[in-house]
């Protein structure tokens, strides 16, 4: 394939923000013998079935096909407790809330590694905000919605982390525990706040 193709077929997945799906690529003209090519050259992975990203964006690209193949979904758990500070552990994989009335077929993907927490419709914008990653906007939980998923789960947590995102969020100085409250009360967690936050307060 000569520079000129591959700068071509660059402008088309930019467009896209580096991930096409193939009904996409076929608008563009591009078939199945296209994408194979592709493929075959390395400038395309598949993502999952029907899903396809340019390999050469290096900035951000985790970040922008967790947007593409998840606009409904909200960065929560251990991602969100890296992006605050409260935690030094890059985490191992993305940490997805979806409502629990989505296909769990969705969530099956080869690239990135993803961890979904599946809950309630009515539970899923409590405390959304938004950040940025790699230049990148992203649907994220605020640090007291991410302190309660983190007391919610705390059983299934590596002890050192959990300790180590309480006092992460006790030292904060941009927590807000009137949101806290309110939301200790909507996820019923409002005794282990009590017990494992208020005695910090």
């Amino acid at each position: 394939m000569d520079l000129n193709t591959i700068n071509a077929l660059r402008n088309i997945f930019s467009n896209h923000q580096y991930v096409m799906t193939t009904a996409e690529l076929q608008a563009e003209r591009l078939y199945y013998a296209d994408i194979q090519l592709m493929l075959k050259e390395g400038l395309i992975e598949k993502v999952k079935r029907g899903y396809y990203h340019w390999v050469e964006d290096a900035t951000g690209s985790e970040v922008l096909i967790i947007n593409r193949l998840f606009p409904d979904a909200v960065l929560c758990m251990e991602t969100a407790l890296f992006y605050y500070g409260y935690s030094d552990r890059t985490p191992a994989q993305w940490n997805l809330a979806l409502s629990k009335n989505v296909a769990k077929e969705r969530a099956k993907i080869d690239y990135p590694f993803i961890k979904v927490y599946r809950m309630e419709p009515s539970l899923l914008q409590l405390g959304e905000t938004t950040g940025e990653m790699d230049s990148t906007k992203v649907r994220i939980y605020d640090r007291d919605r991410t302190t309660c998923d983190v007391l919610r789960n705390m059983n299934k947590m590596d002890r050192e982390v959990f300790n180590k995102a309480i006092q992460g969020y006790v030292k904060d100085t941009k927590k807000n525990i009137p949101n806290l409250m309110r939301y200790t009360k909507e996820l019923r967690v409002q005794k282990r706040a009590r017990e494992l936050i208020g005695v910090w307060l």
